[in-house]
């Protein structure tokens, strides 16, 4: 404790020196709580101002799909190169050492698999978000779908508890059969989960029109990698999507269902962090395989 007396008074105040004032590196987030930053600032590179998160949380609605029978030996030997995990709190505790120390984004709600109605879900409670000091809670939501209603409560009320908590909120959109991929419905999928609170969206890539998806979301956006790709056409993706102001990757099956998945997420990080077209990451994809 310090004493009463016997300090050096103090004199130097820098009162010609105006303090600094610097703007968030990430769209939308100027306003929000310090913990929302600080895991942002994990979850993002400050320096590219993108990420690449690895996804594999698929067996929550699929089971054991191709390249996740097993996470120890399919996804551990891919942490080291992601930014970010998305992952199942189940598998998180049992498959994931805790010294990998990688930021998680949570799969925060949890319902129908791929034998019923998809998206009639619930969500997690926020204390064990907290345990396992998840970085984002990442919820699902069904814009035109049948539980619409149900799964815009479950992104509001993840807001809610995540900003309560300093905890960001990653809306995820989720495109069914009937529901068209195109600019019009991603850019209201999007714009709608940002209204409603979360802190960044992933989406799907859309060919025509998909910067004017990226310019009408006020928070960032990544995209999904979605179903298998060759990949020389996933890089292809990737890179679309960051020039046309995507934010990064959360890429699952096109990484771990990869003929060389180690070899893939360095390409991916290529494009997304180096600035690389995607010709020449299928060059360095191939070269490393």
């Amino acid at each position: 404790m310090a004493d009463a007396t016997g300090n050096i008074e103090a004199n130097d105040y820098g009162l010609n020196i105006p303090v600094k004032k610097e703007a968030f590196f990430l769209k939308g987030l100027d306003h929000v709580d310090w913990g929302i930053k600080d895991r942002m600032s994990r979850i993002f590179n400050p320096r590219s101002g993108n990420t690449v998160m690895l996804a594999f949380d698929h067996g929550y609605i699929m089971g054991p799909t191709s390249g996740l029978e097993r996470i120890d030996l399919g996804i551990l030997p891919l942490v080291e190169y992601a930014d970010c995990l998305m992952c199942s709190r189940g598998v998180l505790r049992s498959c994931i050492p805790p010294q990998v120390n990688k930021p998680i984004s949570l799969r925060f709600s949890a319902g129908t698999t791929v034998l019923n109605e998809l998206n009639d879900e619930c969500i997690l409670g926020i204390d064990d978000a907290i345990r396992i000091n998840a970085s984002a809670l990442a919820i699902m939501v069904s814009i035109g779908g049948q539980y619409e209603g149900k799964t815009i409560e479950n992104l509001v009320r993840t807001a809610d508890l995540g900003n309560r908590y300093g905890i960001p909120t990653l809306g995820v959109t989720a495109v069914g059969k009937e529901l068209t991929r195109d600019a019009r419905y991603l850019g209201m999928a999007t714009r709608v989960c940002a209204e409603n609170g979360a802190t960044f969206v992933k989406t799907y890539y859309c060919e025509k029109d998909f910067e004017k998806v990226t310019a009408a979301c006020p928070v960032p956006i990544v995209i999904a990698g979605g179903k298998k790709l060759e990949e020389q056409d996933a890089l292809k993706l990737a890179y679309c999507a960051i020039n046309e102001g995507a934010s990064g990757v959360d890429m699952g099956r096109n990484v771990f269902q990869s003929e060389n998945p180690i070899s893939m997420i360095k390409a991916v990080r290529g494009v997304v962090h180096e600035g690389m077209t995607a010709d020449q990451a299928f060059e360095m994809y191939k070269d490393l395989s």
